[in-house]
């Protein structure tokens, strides 16, 4: 039997999320086209009779501008030390990046075995590929390259293969049909989440986020409100739209998944509040759920 804990760093949108829901075969993380989707360490946990890999999804890292963006750097930073195994995950199209560098840099500070993950090989040629390699392979010594695309499946096989070499721990620390130790008032927030950004797609800046403040679970049904932050009332009104109808098809999305995910009736009332700054309350953003490592 072995275990480990292995962090997924990189910067935003890299598809780290799409790759971590990929490798242990369920949704665990949120994933959209906005730079920056995931805000707060996501584990994943994937479970073979002989071993378990424990997988940190950390939220992107880039230069903060506030309170919020520091708190996720922190946690982001934290999984770089004192960990099993690494994944520096890139997008390999969109080749080599400021960000990329900074955080090579970050890289060099930690003892763990780090993995280079080239994403998004559905995208390129073979020799794309290997030019790909060639360029990152010089920059940091590696001590493995996997390209794979999380979103296509492909090679991602191979990458567990890969990590299962660096797992030093005797001991299965969550039970084996445990994919995720989110709990569920984390994880409704981060659905509702994600329906906001894909109905409203580019009209809403990234400054908002969603608190689960009531779950109660019946015989035939569950119960949940959820609250949905947001910094401006101009931005309320683009959530809510015309006759609330905007609003009414982001609930609507959201509880159709609970109730794939749950496999009971849901009623779902979603509230839109706006706190003024709240990116930059200390005391706020941490009775949202987010820990200053």
């Amino acid at each position: 039997m072995k275990s480990g804990f292995v962090s997924l760093i990189g910067r935003p949108n890299v598809g780290k999320s799409t790759l971590l829901n990929t490798l242990i075969n369920e949704k665990v993380a949120i994933t959209s086209n906005v730079a920056g989707t995931t805000r707060n360490i996501i584990q994943g946990i994937y479970n073979e009779p002989d071993y378990q890999i424990v997988f940190m999804d950390t939220p992107g890292i880039i230069k903060p501008i506030n309170k919020l963006g520091k708190i996720t750097n922190k946690q982001a930073m934290s999984l770089v030390k004192d960990i099993d195994c690494l994944l520096f995950v890139v997008d390999a199209p969109a080749g080599i990046g400021k960000g990329d560098r900074y955080i090579l840099d970050i890289l060099k500070k930690t003892e763990s075995p780090v993995i280079l993950v080239l994403n998004k090989i559905d995208k390129l040629s073979k020799e794309e590929i290997m030019k790909s390699i060639n360029e990152y392979k010089d920059l940091y010594p590696f001590v493995e390259i996997v390209p794979v695309s999380g979103l296509k499946k492909d090679n991602t096989s191979r990458l567990i293969s890969v990590i299962k070499k660096y797992l030093k721990d005797e001991v299965r620390y969550f039970p084996e049909d445990m994919k995720t130790s989110n709990s569920k008032y984390f994880t409704i927030s981060e659905i509702v989440r994600e329906k906001l950004f894909n109905v409203t797609l580019e009209e809403i800046p990234h400054s908002l986020t969603c608190h689960t403040i009531f779950y109660e679970e019946k015989k035939d049904l569950i119960e949940v409100h959820v609250d949905i932050i947001v910094d401006r009332d101009t931005i309320k009104k683009i959530i809510i739209g015309k006759n609330g109808e905007r609003l009414k098809a982001i609930g609507t999305l959201a509880r159709q998944e609970l109730e794939s995910m749950y496999g009971k009736k849901v009623y779902l009332e979603l509230y839109v509040k706006t706190v003024s700054n709240w990116k930059d309350k200390e005391k706020y953003i941490k009775e949202l759920g987010f820990l200053d490592f």
